[in-house]
């Protein structure tokens, strides 16, 4: 049965470093604070278009609704001028 040893790194860091993976992952403070901010202004700024596109699509939706509500309404007003003119006509047919 082979026996395995435990090795002990060859390099000495002082107590309470952290060896990275590469130099380019190490970040200070500021460099994270500014990190968060790019990121949220860019969240914001996605949001306030998002939010420009919904109320320009509800907008749309507004006017077409409206115009919807135009034509039924003239619909209505033909019928009903429609319906009275038969009503008239039976009426006198009736006589």
């Amino acid at each position: 049965m082979p026996a395995y040893q435990i090795r002990t790194p060859t390099t000495t860091l002082p107590q309470g470093v952290v060896m990275a993976a590469s130099p380019g992952t190490l970040h200070s403070p500021q460099q994270l604070t500014e990190e968060a901010t790019r990121k949220r202004e860019l969240r914001l700024m996605k949001n306030r278009e998002a939010a420009r596109e919904c109320r320009r699509k509800k907008k749309e939706y507004v006017k077409c609704l409206e115009n919807r509500v135009a034509v039924l309404e003239n619909q209505n007003k033909t019928l009903i001028e429609e319906l009275k003119a038969l009503k008239d006509l039976y009426c006198h047919k009736a006589e």
